[in-house]
């Protein structure tokens, strides 16, 4: 057995460690707002940028490439739902204009991280 062997972890995957940070730093701007927009915008804007990282940590448990790859997209998907509320949250005056272009900046980083994660798996994985 070759105990020099690196094997990937969770944290090793560029995509997860981009889209936990940002979850992070969303929930600390928006932990701040007033009720409304909590309940509004808010609470689907928190569900919608941490279902990323849960997503691509979820697949990266599964076993069967197929399985992780779904998960993979359905990241994809939420992704794409928080560049929405991103957007609404900036017209709606919710966000500083720095803290929506450092969101936006970062979101922008995950379409290519994710087809890299999705293109890898579909690559390396036999099963």
């Amino acid at each position: 057995m070759d105990f020099n062997k690196k094997y990937l972890k969770l944290n090793d995957i560029s995509a997860y460690k981009i889209a936990f940070n940002l979850s992070n730093y969303i929930w600390d701007i928006i932990i701040k707002w007033d009720y409304f927009q909590k309940e509004t915008v808010g609470k689907q804007y928190v569900k919608a940028i941490d279902s990323i990282s849960a997503n691509i940590a979820e697949g990266f448990g599964r076993y069967n490439k197929n399985d992780k790859i779904r998960f993979y997209r359905i990241s994809f998907g939420s992704l794409k739902e928080c560049f929405d509320w991103n957007e609404k949250s900036k017209v709606r005056k919710l966000l500083t204009e720095q803290e929506y272009n450092y969101i936006f900046k970062e979101l922008n980083k995950l379409p290519y991280e994710l087809n890299t994660l999705i293109k890898y798996t579909n690559e390396k994985l036999t099963i």
